[in-house]
């Protein structure tokens, strides 16, 4: 039985020197039993091709969405804003709800979906829910903090359990869910947490960063091992 084919999103490594994708969110995948494939952000044109070939996609983290995509404004915290990867972000998560292929979204990837769905985000969470959990320590430091899951969501199945430790890096978060967009897990503070969306169950979406202690926690690990499984229907 061949290995799904795993598209992982990327991101620029800055001064033209490539597209980068974080380890863990490849070895994670490979863990699974899944084939990553990385995707660099370079427009709309090769997304249908790569979904002929994909048998499921990680939408990875990575920097602040332009809150231009949701009417958001401007705000002194955001930051690695890019225009190619939001264009190519925006519309392979279009053709991921249309063709409702196998996908695990995380951190900036449910916010991508969010947004595509017409929804919106916090731009900076300490200004709308203060400081009472922390979700990042800085810009380049993740920390850790728990989160509640909805007993009756897919999710809880997953995970094995309605409350988790989770590894969180992020200041922004979902304000208002988009069309079909259902929150299924919040910290301590009420942020949301992950989301299942209406008519597409192959979707995994959270807003911690799984791949992050994947490696040492079964239940995060669980969460590429899912996306794997189902991709594999479509592999063989």
């Amino acid at each position: 039985m061949k290995p799904p084919l795993i598209g992982l999103t990327t991101y620029p490594a800055g001064q033209g020197y490539g597209y980068h994708t974080p380890v863990d969110y490849v070895h994670a995948v490979l863990r699974a039993g899944g084939a990553p494939v990385l995707l660099p952000p370079v427009g709309d044109a090769a997304i249908d091709s790569w979904l002929d070939a994909l048998d499921g996609v990680v939408l990875i983290g990575g920097g602040d969405i332009d809150p231009e995509l949701f009417d958001g404004g401007a705000h002194p915290t955001i930051y690695n804003l890019s225009p190619e990867r939001d264009h190519t972000e925006t519309a392979l998560a279009r053709s991921l709800l249309q063709r409702k292929l196998p996908t695990l979204a995380i951190c900036r990837g449910l916010q991508i979906l969010n947004t595509v769905l017409g929804g919106t985000l916090h731009l900076h969470l300490p200004d709308v829910v203060g400081e009472t959990v922390e979700h990042r320590i800085a810009p380049r430091d993740p920390t850790l903090h728990r989160v509640r899951v909805a007993s009756d969501s897919c999710l809880a199945g997953l995970l094995g359990s309605t409350e988790v430790a989770t590894k969180s890096w992020h200041h922004q978060a979902i304000d208002q869910p988009g069309q079909g967009v259902h929150a299924v897990a919040w910290a301590a503070d009420g942020v949301i947490e992950a989301i299942e969306v209406e008519g597409f169950p192959q979707l995994i979406a959270v807003q911690w960063h799984p791949e992050l202690s994947a490696r040492e926690d079964s239940s995060q690990q669980g969460l590429f091992d899912e996306l794997v499984r189902m991709s594999s229907k479509r592999s063989n």
